[in-house]
């Protein structure tokens, strides 16, 4: 075993620590958003920006990795992302606006966007393949888990002190996580031989910014305004993939439509844990006038069946192969959330809790397994964009979750006589059209394995 193999675990682990960071803090503001709205004087559908622009910062750095790997060196860049981070967090800890606020937001965005594909790229660059679902299987736990611990962590902190100590507590653990990594990852010679697509670039932050938007201001004036906006940025991303050699965003791996087929599956996943995160905080806050502390305590126990469930789901990928973990954890976390829907509402706190479970043991035992399967039906040529791919949509596919959820519960709790009843009728319906987004999945993924 050489130098670079026995680096490999502390590798993932600085890398890990940083990404669990950015992760957790994704939905631990989630449990503040009743607080804030009251703070800050504003409505449920403005405060959702504090999760949305954070994710679509990520959305817009992360397809720089490709040409950041090859450019800069990989300690550089972990480097640059702690220190981002630990600058978001300050910014955040003295914000006094949401202005303030959504700034802060942005840099620990751009931290987070480099440090989660130079996690996969460590792992896809240095990890044996025998051992590449258990490697990725314990990667993906930072962003599987974290945001079910992330209101839970929000919620002790909001009640018991305040939101502003959400940000200061963990620049601790960036110390750590910088540590490990300055002695761990190495400083490889990189070769500079690529320039950057800043058209793509822009075509990127134009394609995702206007998406977003637009579905976060359904029936305003400006809205499809905002979709144009959208269009123009996929169409200049398209025009420049035909005409420069080395595009920012390589779109040829989606030609394959087996990764197509786990890359949709996967973006599902996080759309589900995202919503999911947002969804069953604030519900438990308006409709069961329980605290933020109760609300992110009911996450607690899926949490921990999530982080146990998914370094084990990666090793029975390695042993037994992906139909067994992959079409089982689609099938559980079908029935899960079909329960949880139909929960809402009628049931008490100890059978969301429950149902909330059982969805958790499907996404452990599919949610990483997805990702290796979709980077196994790539040549190693193209497991760099791969990446990039999925790290970049796994993000946005958070951000129109959460946009799309909020967008969604804002529009009936306007509409509805009673602001509880509104909220029941809202989250039910959110969570309806992710269930059917969901059930294409799992269709699609039996309909595969049974081809094999």
């Amino acid at each position: 075993m050489n130098k670079k193999q026995l680096l490999l675990l502390p590798a993932i682990l600085a890398t890990g620590i940083l990404s669990f960071s950015g992760v957790l803090i994704e939905t631990a503001m989630n449990v503040t958003f009743p607080t804030l709205c009251k703070q800050f004087g504003t409505s449920t559908a403005n405060i959702q920006w504090i999760t949305t622009i954070y994710l679509l910062t990520i959305s817009i750095v992360v397809p720089l990795s490709t040409y950041l790997f090859k450019n800069v060196s990989l300690k550089t860049l972990f480097i640059f992302s702690n220190l981002m981070f630990i600058l978001g967090l300050m910014i955040d800890f003295f914000s006094s606006s949401l202005g303030v606020l959504l700034i802060g937001r942005c840099f620990q965005g751009v931290a987070t966007g480099i440090a989660l594909p130079l996690m996969f790229h460590i792992i896809l660059t240095y990890a044996p393949l025998e051992k590449r679902g258990a490697m990725i299987g314990i990667g993906t736990l930072t962003t599987s888990i974290a945001p079910a611990i992330g209101p839970t962590y929000g919620g002790i902190l909001t009640v018991h002190f305040t939101w502003n100590l959400i940000f200061l507590l963990l620049i601790p653990f960036i110390l750590i996580s910088l540590g490990i990594g300055v002695y761990a990852i190495p400083r490889q010679k990189v070769e500079k031989n690529t320039s950057l697509d800043f058209i793509s670039l822009v075509g990127v932050a134009f394609l995702f910014s206007g998406l977003l938007l637009f579905l976060s201001s359904l029936g305003d004036k400006f809205a499809w305004l905002y979709l144009g906006m959208g269009v123009l940025g996929l169409a200049v991303i398209l025009f420049r993939v035909k005409k420069t050699e080395t595009p920012l965003v390589n779109l040829t791996v989606l030609k394959n439509k087996k990764f197509d087929l786990f890359l949709y599956s996967f973006l599902i996943c996080q759309a589900l844990l995202l919503g999911i995160s947002f969804v069953l905080p604030n519900f438990v806050q308006i409709v069961n006038g329980e605290s933020a502390f109760t609300a992110g305590l009911i996450m607690i126990p899926g949490a921990i069946i999530g982080a146990l469930l998914q370094p084990l789901s990666g090793r029975l990928f390695d042993r037994f192969g992906p139909k067994r973990p992959i079409v089982a954890g689609l099938g559980i976390a079908t029935v899960g959330w079909t329960l949880l829907l139909l929960s809402l509402g009628r049931f008490g706190i100890p059978m969301l809790v429950f149902c909330h479970v059982i969805y958790m043991i499907g996404s452990g035992l599919c949610y990483s397994n997805l990702m290796t399967m979709g980077m196994n039906q790539l040549t190693p040529t193209l497991e760099s964009d791969g990446n990039a791919l999925f790290n970049t949509l796994q993000q946005f596919s958070g951000a129109v979750a959460t946009a799309v959820v909020a967008m969604i519960i804002n529009t009936v709790q306007q509409q509805s006589a009673s602001f509880s009843k509104g909220t029941i009728i809202g989250s039910q319906l959110s969570m309806l059209v992710i269930l059917i987004l969901l059930l294409f999945s799992l269709v699609g993924c039996l309909r595969y394995f049974r081809k094999r």
